[in-house]
């Protein structure tokens, strides 16, 4: 079969997956739940096929969805590099007109024909293939001066032979790590800040799915406030898919505190009834652990003696991926994200309201007990009351 410069070309996105690969005898399950969450991502095109082939991922959607397809599956973790290829039978003269066409989309002085033959069936071997398409494309350009570059070449055109050929010249980043859902769930508390949703993207790109938890007083924090955190969590699903975001009804207990325990200790003993129902949460939606985003020593219930005493009251592992990075580091993500200019809306949540003039940088934990005491006799069934009367948004 044989293709011509003006018959109609079929396009799909080729997709590259890395550390996937390095699996062992479970790879087809990591690879079977990065194809699912990229069929996931485009579920709401027109028309969408994803399939697998050696080694790659390979998208169908229509030429007018193709841009769009392309910065969609470029956000799904798992996901290494990809390419807009076009599709031609595995024969050479129905490949020759596809190498000329993508040599014609950009200039270049020099190039370079890259081959990769994954079908050992096609007659010729990969660099007698690589030097006979550079040839076509010299003719092409004849007495225009271009040359075949092998190191630093302005362009480099891909062929890949498999069952069909693909032919591409452009890579496009992707977002590496793991899909989403192969490590399992994880609570994310997820305030209107800076720090936690990047916290919940990073945890997300090692495969865990988060199911998000936000802690709200009203009326001492506005809906505005919660509006900021359902906004941050969209955009969150961009990259983790489908989440579940608990907006928990804090008030009571977080006035509660402040009226009973010592004032200094009031963010700390917040942060551990917080974690009491995150874990409840957690537990109830079959996640494993809890992730948070603090960052050692950037505020004052973040020093050593601090994450002890607020991870003392659960069982459950907590997860800190920003526990070694500055501000800037985090802010530099979050623009990345796009999560910053929502973060920096000037909306309070419940964490910045009633912070103590001088509170506890060095907590001893049996002092922190003995400061909560007062709560202690209320506080399962206010706990219990909290996580009841959540509100679920789906997102």
């Amino acid at each position: 079969m044989q293709l011509t410069e003006n018959q109609p070309r079929e396009h799909v996105i080729l997709v590259r997956y890395g550390e996937i690969a390095l699996k062992g005898l479970n790879r087809h399950t990591f690879i079977d739940m990065l194809v699912k969450n990229i069929r996931n991502t485009l579920g709401h095109f027109e028309s969408v096929d994803v399939k697998k082939v050696q080694g790659r991922i390979v998208v169908h959607v229509s030429d007018v969805e193709l841009s769009a397809g392309m910065e969609a599956v470029s956000r799904v973790f798992g996901v290494v590099s990809l390419s807009p290829a076009t599709v031609v039978p595995s024969e050479m003269a129905a490949v020759e007109p596809v190498v000329r066409e993508e040599a014609d989309k950009a200039p270049f002085d020099s190039f370079k024909v890259c081959v990769k033959r994954s079908d050992k069936r096609f007659p010729m071997k990969s660099p007698d293939i690589a030097r006979h398409l550079g040839g076509v494309v010299l003719k092409h350009y004849d007495g225009q001066g271009k040359k075949v570059k092998m190191k630093g070449a302005d362009r480099e055109i891909w062929v890949e032979i498999r069952e069909q050929t693909y032919v591409y010249s452009e890579f496009i980043k992707g977002r590496g790590g793991l899909p989403v859902g192969c490590s399992g769930k994880a609570a994310l508390l997820l305030s209107g800040g800076i720090d936690s949703p990047v916290a919940g993207y990073m945890m997300a790109k090692r495969g865990i799915r988060p199911i998000a938890v936000y802690f709200h007083s009203f009326p001492f924090t506005s809906d505005r406030a919660k509006e900021k955190v359902i906004d941050l969590a969209k955009i969150l699903t961009q990259y983790t898919g489908r989440m579940s975001l608990y907006v928990v009804p804090f008030t009571d207990i977080q006035t509660k505190i402040v009226e009973v325990c010592p004032e200094r200790q009031t963010t700390l003993i917040i942060r551990r009834f917080m974690m009491r129902i995150a874990e409840k949460i957690a537990e109830q939606n079959g996640a494993l652990s809890l992730i948070t985003g603090e960052s050692l020593g950037q505020v004052a219930s973040q020093t050593q003696e601090g994450l002890a005493a607020t991870g003392d009251v659960v069982a459950m592992p907590v997860l800190r991926p920003l526990i070694g990075m500055d501000k800037q580091e985090i802010v530099e993500i979050a623009q990345d994200i796009g999560t910053f200019e929502t973060s920096i809306l000037p909306y309070e949540d419940c964490c910045t309201i009633f912070v103590p003039k001088h509170p506890e940088t060095r907590p001893q934990l049996d002092k922190i007990r003995a400061g909560e005491a007062a709560m202690m006799a209320e506080a399962e069934a206010m706990i219990a009351n909290a996580v009841a009367k959540a509100e679920v948004v789906r997102l």
